[in-house]
């Protein structure tokens, strides 16, 4: 069997015992991937245990809202998960370009804690993970540790978070508030880019049998919750939205690759909609543009490498955004001048001006990377283009206050913020962006036969069996058989019973 394959089956009976116990003490019933995809499936127990529960308090209720579908307030649920729906006025372009909102997530307020349960929870129902013995190990760009340190803490478990110095105050702020002991921290030189320093802090910390890594870059829990629920949320959103507009057609999904978990949805809407799917990094990093190699500041889409469990060949666009770009929309989005300036002078409706605070800075990048794709391809107003913003700005203040500095030392004027607007909004054209043929595609696979062959020590044909398309789809038929064990281990703890 291959080292790659996630299989469905319990291949450590005395661990999973160990776990069963330990969550039965702690009262924690897990829900199954499907019920996430769909809340409405959620019983009505779960639900109503809810009543009274911060969504950002480390109790097992919470897990009951790590899907795409919780309210504004974070307190209930709503029937579309939240979204926005940017003018042409904004944009510059007539396609609808739709952005999906990962700021509504429990505990950390963005849509990473939905993929550290999918990697956890697998390795957890088939006995691979003993909370009472296992540390869980996060390496990260940042939300996904902090979403691995928060289901960790539910769980009652050890979580540690790998992540580069160099991120952002809030994320730290964050974590200091919620690790059990300040040595869960463990902070790797250099910043957004420098992914190979977590994976070598990884290898470091794999040498003690106790830590247990989970990869987020090469865990395929990450590619399969992203496909079924976080694309199943974005066929609902679109679907709402084509109600409203019977003649919109779903375009392009757009994800900065990141972990290659999010970019995952694209699978799905391709299925069921026949969407293209284009992935985004930086050009001051860009590696499956042109091979090559940098420092950036979008902020959650490591690089320099590609992901393990990116579906490289299914992939139609990719699509390169400037730092500067994200860096300057996040300081016109959230600065009062600019603010002011999107609001009278270019007569952007002031409820939608108060939502882009929504929109944290790789979320920036993507809507960036939509607009250049409605240019690319001459979109018009029946073609929809979705996106995520993985976070909101809350995350990104000091990011913000920074570049303010640097950029505008005596603050942001109307005409700083008409630059802006100007430069990185109605004049982005269509450069950086390739619609891939298969040698370019097998070129972007072929890359990364050095981290994981090489670096990591993959054998080449497990690296290669992920050419075939019955490889992905192997993964995605294999839902089912992941809810039974996670139902069953529910039975075997008695929470799903001690609930009704």
């Amino acid at each position: 069997m291959s080292q790659l394959s996630l299989v469905p089956e319990i291949a450590d009976a005395k661990l999973r015992r160990s776990a069963v116990e330990h969550l039965r003490k702690r009262k924690v019933a897990l829900p199954t991937l499907s019920q996430l995809a769909d809340p409405d499936l959620i019983p009505d127990s779960q639900g109503a245990a809810l009543a009274g529960i911060d969504p950002d308090e480390p109790v097992a209720a919470n897990l009951w809202r790590v899907h795409w579908f919780n309210d504004k307030a974070r307190t209930g649920r709503a029937d579309v998960p939240g979204y926005l729906v940017l003018p042409e006025a904004l944009t510059g372009v007539k396609a609808r370009i739709i952005v999906v909102l990962g700021r509504r997530f429990p505990m950390i307020g963005a849509h990473k804690v939905l993929a550290a349960y999918g990697c956890l929870a697998p390795r957890l129902v088939t006995g691979r993970f003993d909370p009472t013995r296992h540390k869980a190990i996060w390496p990260s760009t940042g939300n996904y540790c902090r979403g691995g340190v928060a289901i960790s803490r539910i769980l009652g478990c050890r979580g540690v978070a790998v992540l580069p110095a160099g991120m952002s105050r809030e994320r730290f702020d964050w974590l200091e508030h919620w690790v059990s002991d300040p040595a869960d921290i463990i902070r790797t030189p250099g910043t957004e880019s420098n992914v190979k320093e977590i994976y070598d802090k990884c290898a470091e910390l794999s040498r003690d049998p106790q830590n247990m890594i989970l990869n987020q870059f090469s865990e395929f829990g990450n590619y399969l919750i992203h496909y079924h629920c976080t694309g199943r949320a974005l066929d609902r959103v679109f679907g709402d939205l084509r109600r409203k507009e019977p003649r919109l057609r779903l375009s392009t999904f757009v994800s900065a690759t990141g972990s290659a978990g999010t970019i995952a949805a694209g699978d799905y809407l391709k299925s069921v909609h026949g969407t293209k799917i284009a992935a985004a990094e930086a050009v001051e990093c860009p590696t499956m543009l042109y091979n090559g190699y940098g420092e950036h500041n979008i902020q959650g889409i490591g690089d320099k490498h590609i992901p393990l469990i990116h579906n490289v060949l299914n992939t139609d666009l990719v699509v390169g955004v400037s730092d500067r770009s994200s860096d300057g929309l996040n300081l016109l989005f959230n600065d009062g001048v600019g603010r002011a300036y999107l609001t009278k002078r270019r007569k952007i409706d002031p409820a939608l001006v108060k939502e882009l605070d929504n929109i944290g800075i790789s979320g920036i990048a993507n809507v960036v990377a939509a607009i250049k794709i409605a240019k690319h391809f001459e979109l018009g107003d029946c073609d929809a283009i979705i996106t995520v913003a993985t976070d909101s700005a809350a995350l990104y203040d000091s990011e913000r206050q920074t570049y303010l500095a640097r950029r505008y030392s005596g603050g942001l004027d109307e005409v700083h913020a008409g630059e802006i607007f100007g430069r990185h909004l109605q004049a982005v054209a269509d450069d950086h962006l390739i619609e891939l043929t298969h040698v370019d595609r097998r070129r972007i696979f072929n890359l990364g036969y050095y981290t994981w062959v090489e670096q990591q020590g993959v054998p080449t044909a497990d690296f290669d069996s992920r050419k075939s398309a019955a490889f992905w789809t192997g993964l995605q038929a294999s839902i089912s058989a992941w809810d039974k064990l996670i139902e069953d281990f529910n039975e075997d703890t008695g929470m799903m019973r001690a609930s009704d």
